[in-house]
């Protein structure tokens, strides 16, 4: 199959999960897009909004290495990739995957294993913000010399 060359990245502007499932070949039977939200709870604390921050060219790297694994390991048509950076709303979709192929298994199968590669891998840190002002960064991939591949 070819490779995507498009629709994947960073956004510093909002996300639109309905633009990138538009693969529509006439192989295509099945789409499936994961579409995750900032969500007003963490940890049993109110939640306002998030901001992303990324290392930008590293994460660049990360996602394309992540849409190439993709495809190596399931017969998919198409894989995109986007994470929001900036600063987010609850309820504002921060990151979007999306799988096209010929049958459903390989689209579930290979959007559960490109969203969870973009949590474990990708070089991006969250702040929360809560409701009593306070804020706290979580997680995060560190980031390391070197490609980032």
């Amino acid at each position: 199959m070819s490779e995507d060359t498009g629709k994947m990245g960073l956004s510093d502007s909002s996300i639109s999960p309905g633009n990138l499932d538009d693969d529509v070949s006439p192989g295509v039977g099945a789409v499936v897009t994961f579409e995750g939200r900032v969500r007003a709870q963490n940890d049993g604390r109110a939640v306002i909004r998030l901001h992303y921050d990324a290392y930008r060219g590293m994460a660049e790297d990360v996602l394309k290495d992540i849409q190439r694994r993709t495809r190596e390991a399931f017969a998919v048509s198409s894989v995109r990739l986007i994470h929001r950076v900036g600063t987010l709303s609850v309820g504002e979709t921060a990151v979007v995957v999306s799988v096209s192929a010929a049958h459903r298994s390989d689209a579930f199968d290979a959007a559960r294993f490109a969203i969870e590669a973009v949590k474990a891998e990708l070089p991006v840190w969250k702040q929360e913000e809560y409701q009593d002002g306070t804020r706290v960064w979580l997680g995060g991939k560190p980031a390391e010399n070197g490609s980032g591949a």
